[in-house]
Protein backbone atom coordinates (compact mmCIF):
# COMPACT_ATOMS: atom_id res chain seq x y z
CA UNK A 1 0.00 0.00 0.00
CA UNK A 2 1.37 3.42 -1.08
CA UNK A 3 2.10 6.11 1.84
CA UNK A 4 1.71 9.39 1.22
CA UNK A 5 4.98 11.26 1.70
CA UNK A 6 4.92 14.33 4.36
CA UNK A 7 3.75 17.38 2.45
CA UNK A 8 4.82 20.52 2.48
CA UNK A 9 1.32 22.28 1.65
CA UNK A 10 -1.02 23.06 4.99
CA UNK A 11 -4.66 23.90 4.50
CA UNK A 12 -6.94 26.00 6.78
CA UNK A 13 -10.32 27.76 7.71
CA UNK A 14 -10.53 30.00 10.71
CA UNK A 15 -14.20 31.97 11.03
CA UNK A 16 -13.53 33.95 14.76
CA UNK A 17 -14.88 37.48 13.65
CA UNK A 18 -12.03 38.91 15.43
CA UNK A 19 -8.81 40.26 13.23
CA UNK A 20 -6.25 39.00 16.40
CA UNK A 21 -8.05 36.09 17.13
CA UNK A 22 -8.59 35.11 13.61
CA UNK A 23 -4.69 35.43 12.46
CA UNK A 24 -3.87 33.45 15.59
CA UNK A 25 -6.29 30.57 14.13
CA UNK A 26 -4.23 30.99 11.09
CA UNK A 27 -1.13 31.10 12.34
CA UNK A 28 -1.67 28.24 14.41
CA UNK A 29 -3.01 25.79 11.26
CA UNK A 30 -0.50 27.54 8.21
CA UNK A 31 2.43 28.27 10.03
CA UNK A 32 5.33 25.77 8.93
CA UNK A 33 9.43 25.91 9.05
CA UNK A 34 10.61 27.39 5.88
CA UNK A 35 7.08 28.62 4.77
CA UNK A 36 7.69 30.51 1.66
CA UNK A 37 3.92 31.68 0.68
CA UNK A 38 0.65 32.17 2.57
CA UNK A 39 -2.60 32.31 0.58
CA UNK A 40 -5.87 33.79 2.26
CA UNK A 41 -9.32 33.98 0.65
CA UNK A 42 -11.19 36.39 2.90
CA UNK A 43 -14.92 37.06 3.44
CA UNK A 44 -15.46 40.96 3.19
CA UNK A 45 -17.57 41.62 6.56
CA UNK A 46 -14.04 41.77 8.63
CA UNK A 47 -12.17 44.99 9.43
CA UNK A 48 -9.53 44.62 6.64
CA UNK A 49 -6.40 46.84 8.02
CA UNK A 50 -6.99 45.69 11.37
CA UNK A 51 -6.59 41.55 9.95
CA UNK A 52 -3.86 43.10 7.30
CA UNK A 53 -1.68 43.91 10.34
CA UNK A 54 -2.77 40.99 12.53
CA UNK A 55 -1.70 38.77 9.52
CA UNK A 56 1.42 40.80 9.73
CA UNK A 57 2.39 40.67 13.08
CA UNK A 58 2.27 36.60 12.91
CA UNK A 59 3.55 36.30 9.82
CA UNK A 60 6.52 38.45 9.77
CA UNK A 61 8.27 38.37 6.49
CA UNK A 62 6.46 35.65 4.91
CA UNK A 63 4.71 37.21 1.85
CA UNK A 64 1.04 36.49 2.58
CA UNK A 65 -1.06 37.03 -0.18
CA UNK A 66 -4.91 37.12 -1.07
CA UNK A 67 -8.00 38.72 -1.42
CA UNK A 68 -11.89 39.21 -0.20
CA UNK A 69 -14.33 36.68 -2.25
CA UNK A 70 -18.00 35.70 -2.92
CA UNK A 71 -17.46 32.78 -0.55
CA UNK A 72 -14.44 31.07 0.84
CA UNK A 73 -13.47 27.08 -0.01
CA UNK A 74 -12.42 25.65 2.68
CA UNK A 75 -10.77 22.11 3.57
CA UNK A 76 -14.38 22.13 5.02
CA UNK A 77 -16.33 23.07 1.86
CA UNK A 78 -18.48 26.08 0.90
CA UNK A 79 -18.28 28.65 3.77
CA UNK A 80 -18.82 31.91 4.21
CA UNK A 81 -18.20 34.91 6.79
CA UNK A 82 -14.69 33.54 7.30
CA UNK A 83 -11.24 33.02 5.95
CA UNK A 84 -9.85 29.69 4.07
CA UNK A 85 -5.96 29.36 3.67
CA UNK A 86 -2.94 27.58 2.68
CA UNK A 87 0.84 28.02 2.83
CA UNK A 88 3.45 26.90 1.19
CA UNK A 89 7.23 25.39 1.85
CA UNK A 90 10.46 25.08 0.92
CA UNK A 91 12.59 23.39 -0.40
CA UNK A 92 9.21 21.90 -2.25
CA UNK A 93 8.05 25.43 -3.07
CA UNK A 94 9.29 28.80 -3.22
CA UNK A 95 7.96 31.91 -4.01
CA UNK A 96 7.82 35.20 -5.49
CA UNK A 97 4.70 38.29 -5.35
CA UNK A 98 5.08 40.79 -7.75
CA UNK A 99 2.15 43.92 -6.28
CA UNK A 100 0.53 45.33 -9.63
CA UNK A 101 -1.33 48.81 -8.95
CA UNK A 102 -2.99 51.55 -11.65
CA UNK A 103 -4.67 48.58 -13.20
CA UNK A 104 -6.26 50.74 -16.40
CA UNK A 105 -2.43 51.85 -17.23
CA UNK A 106 -0.62 48.45 -17.20
CA UNK A 107 0.51 47.83 -20.13
CA UNK A 108 2.65 45.07 -22.11
CA UNK A 109 5.90 46.54 -21.47
CA UNK A 110 4.98 46.51 -17.80
CA UNK A 111 3.86 43.13 -17.64
CA UNK A 112 7.11 41.67 -19.39
CA UNK A 113 9.20 43.71 -16.39
CA UNK A 114 7.07 42.73 -13.93
CA UNK A 115 7.60 39.14 -14.88
CA UNK A 116 11.18 39.27 -16.03
CA UNK A 117 11.75 40.98 -12.27
CA UNK A 118 9.61 38.01 -11.07
CA UNK A 119 11.35 34.89 -12.93
CA UNK A 120 14.62 36.67 -11.59
CA UNK A 121 14.24 36.91 -8.11
CA UNK A 122 12.57 33.11 -8.42
CA UNK A 123 15.57 31.67 -9.90
CA UNK A 124 17.98 32.99 -7.20
CA UNK A 125 15.69 31.23 -4.75
CA UNK A 126 14.91 27.97 -6.45
CA UNK A 127 17.30 24.97 -6.57
CA UNK A 128 16.31 23.64 -9.81
CA UNK A 129 15.83 25.05 -13.42
CA UNK A 130 12.15 27.08 -13.57
CA UNK A 131 11.34 25.95 -16.77
CA UNK A 132 8.21 23.53 -16.83
CA UNK A 133 8.30 23.75 -12.93
CA UNK A 134 6.62 27.27 -12.58
CA UNK A 135 3.40 28.19 -12.60
CA UNK A 136 1.58 31.67 -11.82
CA UNK A 137 -1.64 32.78 -9.84
CA UNK A 138 -3.31 36.05 -10.25
CA UNK A 139 -5.91 37.72 -7.78
CA UNK A 140 -7.58 41.10 -9.17
CA UNK A 141 -9.46 42.89 -8.00
CA UNK A 142 -12.65 42.04 -9.30
CA UNK A 143 -14.68 45.43 -9.95
CA UNK A 144 -11.61 46.69 -11.73
CA UNK A 145 -13.29 45.98 -15.13
CA UNK A 146 -9.68 45.42 -16.06
CA UNK A 147 -9.17 41.25 -15.94
CA UNK A 148 -8.98 40.80 -20.01
CA UNK A 149 -5.64 43.30 -20.11
CA UNK A 150 -4.23 41.71 -17.51
CA UNK A 151 -4.48 38.33 -18.31
CA UNK A 152 -4.02 38.24 -21.91
CA UNK A 153 -0.58 40.97 -21.43
CA UNK A 154 0.66 38.48 -18.31
CA UNK A 155 -0.08 35.27 -20.36
CA UNK A 156 2.49 36.67 -23.33
CA UNK A 157 5.01 37.93 -21.00
CA UNK A 158 5.45 34.91 -19.07
CA UNK A 159 5.37 32.88 -22.56
CA UNK A 160 5.26 29.05 -21.27
CA UNK A 161 4.66 29.51 -17.56
CA UNK A 162 1.00 28.61 -17.12
CA UNK A 163 -1.56 31.29 -14.76
CA UNK A 164 -4.63 30.70 -13.47
CA UNK A 165 -6.91 33.03 -10.61
CA UNK A 166 -9.62 34.94 -9.92
CA UNK A 167 -11.23 37.73 -9.56
CA UNK A 168 -12.06 38.76 -5.47
CA UNK A 169 -15.36 38.91 -4.58
CA UNK A 170 -17.67 41.13 -2.15
CA UNK A 171 -20.65 38.66 -1.21
CA UNK A 172 -22.27 40.20 -4.27
CA UNK A 173 -22.57 44.00 -3.07
CA UNK A 174 -20.79 44.76 -5.94
CA UNK A 175 -19.42 48.00 -4.24
CA UNK A 176 -15.29 47.30 -3.27
CA UNK A 177 -13.43 44.26 -3.72
CA UNK A 178 -9.49 43.57 -2.59
CA UNK A 179 -6.73 42.33 -2.82
CA UNK A 180 -4.13 41.94 0.01
CA UNK A 181 -0.83 41.85 -1.32
CA UNK A 182 2.70 43.95 0.44
CA UNK A 183 0.51 43.59 3.77
CA UNK A 184 -2.71 46.17 2.90
CA UNK A 185 -6.02 45.16 1.28
CA UNK A 186 -6.23 47.34 -1.70
CA UNK A 187 -8.55 48.30 -4.52
CA UNK A 188 -7.34 49.06 -8.17
CA UNK A 189 -4.51 46.55 -7.75
CA UNK A 190 -3.37 42.83 -8.55
CA UNK A 191 -1.16 39.95 -6.82
CA UNK A 192 0.91 37.50 -9.65
CA UNK A 193 2.55 35.13 -7.70
CA UNK A 194 5.12 32.85 -9.14
CA UNK A 195 5.60 29.59 -7.94
CA UNK A 196 8.49 27.02 -8.73
CA UNK A 197 8.27 23.07 -7.37
CA UNK A 198 9.66 20.00 -8.07
CA UNK A 199 6.45 18.49 -7.78
CA UNK A 200 4.20 17.59 -10.92
CA UNK A 201 1.27 20.21 -11.35
CA UNK A 202 -1.78 20.69 -13.97
CA UNK A 203 -4.13 24.06 -15.19
CA UNK A 204 -7.37 23.19 -15.11
CA UNK A 205 -10.89 24.43 -16.45
CA UNK A 206 -13.96 23.14 -15.86
CA UNK A 207 -17.49 24.70 -17.28
CA UNK A 208 -21.38 22.74 -17.15
CA UNK A 209 -22.78 25.21 -19.11
CA UNK A 210 -22.63 23.73 -22.69
CA UNK A 211 -23.72 25.14 -26.15
CA UNK A 212 -27.09 24.79 -27.01
CA UNK A 213 -29.96 26.19 -29.66
CA UNK A 214 -29.29 29.14 -31.85
CA UNK A 215 -26.17 31.25 -32.23
CA UNK A 216 -26.67 34.83 -32.15
CA UNK A 217 -24.65 37.98 -33.27
CA UNK A 218 -23.38 41.11 -31.10
CA UNK A 219 -24.34 43.97 -33.53
CA UNK A 220 -23.73 46.63 -31.10
CA UNK A 221 -21.05 46.89 -28.11
CA UNK A 222 -18.99 48.62 -26.07
CA UNK A 223 -16.07 46.37 -25.00
CA UNK A 224 -14.63 48.36 -22.81
CA UNK A 225 -17.87 49.67 -20.53
CA UNK A 226 -18.79 45.58 -20.78
CA UNK A 227 -21.65 46.56 -22.40
CA UNK A 228 -23.65 44.83 -25.24
CA UNK A 229 -26.19 47.15 -26.73
CA UNK A 230 -27.88 44.97 -29.64
CA UNK A 231 -28.05 41.29 -30.55
CA UNK A 232 -28.92 40.21 -34.41
CA UNK A 233 -29.34 44.19 -34.88
CA UNK A 234 -32.08 43.51 -32.01
CA UNK A 235 -32.25 45.41 -27.80
CA UNK A 236 -29.94 42.98 -26.37
CA UNK A 237 -32.15 42.02 -23.68
CA UNK A 238 -35.10 41.84 -25.83
CA UNK A 239 -33.29 39.33 -28.03
CA UNK A 240 -31.79 37.43 -25.14
CA UNK A 241 -35.21 36.93 -23.58
CA UNK A 242 -36.38 35.63 -26.86
CA UNK A 243 -33.79 33.08 -26.90
CA UNK A 244 -35.07 32.07 -23.42
CA UNK A 245 -38.53 31.90 -24.22
CA UNK A 246 -39.71 34.66 -21.79
CA UNK A 247 -40.50 38.36 -21.93
CA UNK A 248 -38.08 40.76 -20.71
CA UNK A 249 -39.78 41.91 -17.81
CA UNK A 250 -39.11 38.34 -16.61
CA UNK A 251 -35.27 38.20 -16.09
CA UNK A 252 -33.79 37.94 -13.23
CA UNK A 253 -29.88 37.44 -11.83
CA UNK A 254 -30.73 33.40 -11.43
CA UNK A 255 -31.89 33.72 -15.07
CA UNK A 256 -28.47 35.19 -16.15
CA UNK A 257 -26.82 32.69 -13.82
CA UNK A 258 -29.03 29.63 -15.28
CA UNK A 259 -28.57 30.53 -18.90
CA UNK A 260 -25.05 32.21 -20.02
CA UNK A 261 -24.28 32.73 -23.19
CA UNK A 262 -20.69 30.95 -24.39
CA UNK A 263 -18.24 31.99 -27.16
CA UNK A 264 -16.20 29.15 -28.82
CA UNK A 265 -12.81 30.40 -29.26
CA UNK A 266 -10.77 26.79 -31.22
CA UNK A 267 -13.51 24.32 -30.05
CA UNK A 268 -13.12 25.71 -26.65
CA UNK A 269 -15.87 26.93 -24.99
CA UNK A 270 -15.65 30.22 -22.90
CA UNK A 271 -18.79 31.49 -20.89
CA UNK A 272 -19.83 34.54 -21.23
CA UNK A 273 -22.08 35.73 -18.22
CA UNK A 274 -24.06 38.59 -17.80
CA UNK A 275 -24.32 40.95 -14.83
CA UNK A 276 -27.40 42.61 -15.27
CA UNK A 277 -30.17 44.22 -17.77
CA UNK A 278 -30.21 48.22 -17.91
CA UNK A 279 -33.29 50.26 -18.58
CA UNK A 280 -32.48 50.75 -22.19
CA UNK A 281 -32.19 47.15 -22.50
CA UNK A 282 -28.88 46.91 -23.48
CA UNK A 283 -26.88 43.95 -21.20
CA UNK A 284 -24.29 44.88 -18.67
CA UNK A 285 -21.73 41.60 -18.56
CA UNK A 286 -19.06 40.33 -16.68
CA UNK A 287 -16.14 40.08 -19.24
CA UNK A 288 -15.56 41.91 -21.87
CA UNK A 289 -18.16 41.27 -25.39
CA UNK A 290 -16.71 42.31 -28.81
CA UNK A 291 -18.92 43.48 -31.39
CA UNK A 292 -19.07 40.60 -34.27
CA UNK A 293 -18.62 37.52 -32.35
CA UNK A 294 -20.96 34.58 -32.44
CA UNK A 295 -22.44 33.20 -29.05
CA UNK A 296 -24.60 30.45 -28.76
CA UNK A 297 -27.48 29.83 -26.20
CA UNK A 298 -26.28 27.24 -23.30
CA UNK A 299 -27.67 24.39 -21.87
CA UNK A 300 -26.64 23.23 -17.96
CA UNK A 301 -25.36 19.80 -17.60
CA UNK A 302 -24.94 18.18 -13.75
CA UNK A 303 -22.26 20.28 -12.22
CA UNK A 304 -21.16 17.84 -9.53
CA UNK A 305 -20.80 15.19 -12.46
CA UNK A 306 -18.85 17.62 -14.62
CA UNK A 307 -16.46 18.65 -11.97
CA UNK A 308 -15.97 15.20 -10.68
CA UNK A 309 -14.80 14.13 -14.16
CA UNK A 310 -12.47 17.10 -14.60
CA UNK A 311 -10.96 15.72 -11.31
CA UNK A 312 -10.84 12.00 -12.16
CA UNK A 313 -8.59 13.04 -15.06
CA UNK A 314 -6.32 15.13 -13.12
CA UNK A 315 -5.56 12.10 -10.49
CA UNK A 316 -4.86 9.86 -13.28
CA UNK A 317 -2.51 12.17 -14.81
CA UNK A 318 -0.98 13.43 -11.05
CA UNK A 319 -1.96 10.78 -8.60
CA UNK A 320 -2.93 12.10 -5.28
CA UNK A 321 -3.12 15.88 -4.44
CA UNK A 322 -1.62 17.67 -1.77
CA UNK A 323 -3.79 20.54 -2.92
CA UNK A 324 -6.34 21.87 -5.22
CA UNK A 325 -6.09 25.85 -5.89
CA UNK A 326 -9.39 26.95 -7.33
CA UNK A 327 -11.33 29.70 -8.48
CA UNK A 328 -15.00 29.16 -8.48
CA UNK A 329 -17.26 31.33 -10.45
CA UNK A 330 -20.13 33.04 -7.91
CA UNK A 331 -22.91 32.31 -11.00
CA UNK A 332 -22.32 28.75 -10.53
CA UNK A 333 -23.29 28.05 -7.27
CA UNK A 334 -25.86 30.90 -7.32
CA UNK A 335 -28.85 29.52 -8.47
CA UNK A 336 -27.87 25.92 -6.76
CA UNK A 337 -28.60 27.29 -3.05
CA UNK A 338 -32.13 26.13 -2.70
CA UNK A 339 -30.86 22.28 -3.57
CA UNK A 340 -29.31 19.93 -2.54
CA UNK A 341 -26.91 19.77 -5.78
CA UNK A 342 -24.60 22.34 -2.99
CA UNK A 343 -23.52 19.81 -0.71
CA UNK A 344 -22.74 17.11 -2.85
CA UNK A 345 -20.56 20.04 -5.06
CA UNK A 346 -19.07 21.03 -1.43
CA UNK A 347 -18.68 17.11 -0.68
CA UNK A 348 -16.23 16.90 -3.95
CA UNK A 349 -14.58 19.55 -2.90
CA UNK A 350 -13.63 17.65 0.37
CA UNK A 351 -12.56 14.88 -1.38
CA UNK A 352 -10.08 16.78 -3.61
CA UNK A 353 -7.97 18.91 -1.40
CA UNK A 354 -9.90 22.25 -2.66
CA UNK A 355 -9.32 25.40 -0.73
CA UNK A 356 -9.76 28.90 -3.31
CA UNK A 357 -13.18 30.97 -3.01
CA UNK A 358 -16.24 31.63 -4.80
CA UNK A 359 -15.11 34.53 -7.82
CA UNK A 360 -16.20 37.62 -9.64
CA UNK A 361 -14.47 35.75 -12.83
CA UNK A 362 -11.58 33.61 -13.40
CA UNK A 363 -8.48 33.85 -15.33
CA UNK A 364 -7.33 30.73 -17.37
CA UNK A 365 -3.91 31.42 -19.66
CA UNK A 366 -5.07 34.46 -21.70
CA UNK A 367 -8.75 34.79 -21.22
CA UNK A 368 -10.73 36.13 -18.42
CA UNK A 369 -13.75 33.79 -18.54
CA UNK A 370 -16.72 33.46 -16.27
CA UNK A 371 -18.75 30.28 -15.04
CA UNK A 372 -15.97 28.84 -14.97
CA UNK A 373 -13.99 26.37 -12.30
CA UNK A 374 -10.54 26.62 -12.49
CA UNK A 375 -7.38 26.31 -10.62
CA UNK A 376 -4.09 24.21 -10.36
CA UNK A 377 -3.99 20.32 -8.70
CA UNK A 378 -0.34 19.74 -7.20
CA UNK A 379 0.03 16.13 -6.98
CA UNK A 380 2.97 14.55 -5.24
CA UNK A 381 5.06 12.85 -8.27
CA UNK A 382 7.80 10.57 -8.20
CA UNK A 383 8.54 10.62 -4.51
CA UNK A 384 4.87 9.28 -4.10
CA UNK A 385 5.55 5.44 -3.07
Amino acid sequence: MNSTPPSRVRRGHAHSADPDQVADELYQQLWQPDCSLVLLFVAPDYQLDSLADALARRFGDVPVVGCTTAGEISPDGYRSHSIAGASFAAPDFFAVVQHIDDLHDFDLSDALGTVMSARHSLGQKAGFPLDRHTFALLLVDGLSAREEQLAGRLARALGDIPICGGSAGDNMRFERTQVLVDGRFVSDSAALVLVATPHPFELFKSEHAIRSGERVVVTEADCERRLVTEINAEPAAAEYARLLGVSPEKLTPLSFAAHPLVLSVGGVPYVRSIQRINPDLSLSFFCAVDEGIVLSGTRATDIVDNLARTFRGLHRRLGEFQIVLGFDCILRTLPLLQSDTIARLSALLVANSVVGFSTYGEQYQAMHVNQTFTGIAIGYGKHHG
